[in-house]
């Protein structure tokens, strides 16, 4: 029995007569502690709306911030926990506060990947344009001759 009946894994795990040792810690961070990718705390647009508010406003408590949304405090607090793990914003601790503010360094770099991907695409559907242009030209040149 792999869990040894008392609900826990063993210290070691065997497969294939490879044995590891495993704590309990290290198996809960690999399954459940993957770190939030940016576009997933993006995606959501009561978070979106948070990282504008702290954008206009510079820094914020959470009761601060509770107060703009029609949801419970402990449901702006998951919302602020997955901005916290994509490290779009900081968290300082003062007194019994907790004040909330945006991670500058790691905006800058996502708009800093955001230009040079949209350079990129401006570049294909440039291409494209000019590829399609003289696809157009051709057919124009072409449709004479067959009337």
């Amino acid at each position: 029995m792999l869990d040894g009946g008392a609900g826990k894994l063993p210290p070691q795990v065997c497969i294939r007569k490879m044995c590891l040792n495993l704590s309990i810690d290290l198996i809960k961070k690999l399954l459940y502690n993957r770190s939030m990718d940016i576009f997933e705390a993006l995606a959501d647009p009561t978070r979106r709306t948070i990282l504008e508010l702290l954008a206009s406003d510079g820094e914020l408590s959470a009761s601060a911030l509770y107060e703009h949304f029609p949801i419970s405090p402990q449901a702006v607090s998951q919302h602020l926990k997955v901005l916290r793990e994509a490290h779009l914003v900081l968290m300082e601790k003062r007194a019994q506060q907790r004040l909330y503010r945006i991670n500058q360094p790691a905006i800058s770099q996502f708009e800093v990947w955001v230009q040079h991907m949209r350079r990129r695409w401006e570049e294909r559907f440039a291409a494209l344009d000019t590829v399609l242009e003289r696809e157009q030209q051709r057919l124009m040149q072409n449709e004479p001759e067959s009337r």
